[in-house]
């Protein structure tokens, strides 16, 4: 039995506890969780490397995993495209519940043809990457994603909260985030879906910060499309720029709403032509077509 799904004794009459008592149990459960994120450094960042890579030849991220695992997994990907300026063509989801992000309702994450199935649909190449979640390690649907992946050429990072599970040996870049029993037995939304969420914030940015898209502590890959955002990304161009808070708005006028190209046109007086093509020069990475590292 897994220890996601093993009974702790320590919790046995939970619920007659009163509620600080339950709350600090919980808390505790949570700190743990982090603790396992922390214990997976070194897996994170063997990851991270092996993506990039595969990033950098123009893969895309896919995300796969059944029930909670696969919402938390799906958020990942999703967030990516607002905070870091990814593609909405470069990330895809293949998951249990189709396209909702929703529980479970039958037997879906049993179903390894279904699995099969997306992965096929997506035509997947070598540049590829999935990203497969499953708290136990053992879900069918997760593997079989995982299997058709590699088949298809795809790297493969399995997250899974168990050890020894099958979706990490399965894997090209396995990552253990070894959380633990659940205070309420099987309810992996807890401490394995905290520590899922930690690892895969973890990851996904770390991936957008070696792809350039962050500069100093600065989303700089942001679009600047309502009114908050372009709000932050004024305060982006001046903060890497020095420029005026006048002079920050007409660079992003000319760059269509691109900090990065704004953040040329303001430093260097480049048209949004020439920041195009010095970024195209530099790898997409600011520091470089700004010449400062």
């Amino acid at each position: 039995m897994t220890s996601t799904e093993t009974i702790d004794p320590r919790y046995a009459g939970l619920d007659t506890w009163d509620d600080k008592a339950i709350l600090a149990a919980m808390i505790d459960g949570q700190s743990r969780a982090v603790e396992a994120v922390a214990a997976a450094n070194e897996a994170l960042s063997a990851a991270a490397t092996a993506i990039v890579a595969r990033l950098r030849a123009g893969g895309r991220l896919i995300y796969a995993g059944a029930g909670s695992s696969g919402i938390i997994a799906a958020l990942d990907g999703i967030e990516l495209l607002g905070t870091y300026g990814w593609p909405e063509e470069r990330v895809a989801f293949v998951l249990a519940s189709g396209d909702r992000l929703a529980p479970l309702t039958g037997g879906e994450e049993d179903d390894e043809g279904l699995a099969r199935a997306g992965i096929a649909r997506l035509g997947l190449g070598r540049d590829d990457v999935v990203i497969a979640v499953a708290a136990s390690g053992t879900t069918p649907f997760t593997l079989a994603a995982v299997a058709a992946a590699r088949s298809a050429g795809a790297l493969t990072v399995g997250v899974a909260n168990n050890a020894g599970a099958p979706l990490l040996t399965a894997s090209d870049a396995p990552v253990l985030l070894d959380s633990g029993h659940e205070i309420i037995t099987g309810s992996t939304r807890m401490g394995a879906g905290t520590a899922q969420k930690a690892a895969l914030n973890l990851l996904s940015t770390l991936i957008m910060i070696r792809l350039g898209h962050v500069y100093d502590g600065l989303m700089v890959n942001l679009r600047a499309d309502n009114r908050k955002l372009r709000g932050r990304s004024v305060r982006i161009l001046r903060a890497v720029t020095g420029c005026s808070e006048d002079d920050a708005r007409a660079a992003l006028d000319a760059a269509g709403g691109s900090v990065k190209h704004a953040a040329l046109i303001a430093a260097g007086g480049l048209s949004a032509t020439e920041a195009e093509a010095a970024l195209l020069a530099s790898g997409d990475n600011l520091r470089k077509a700004l010449g400062r590292g």
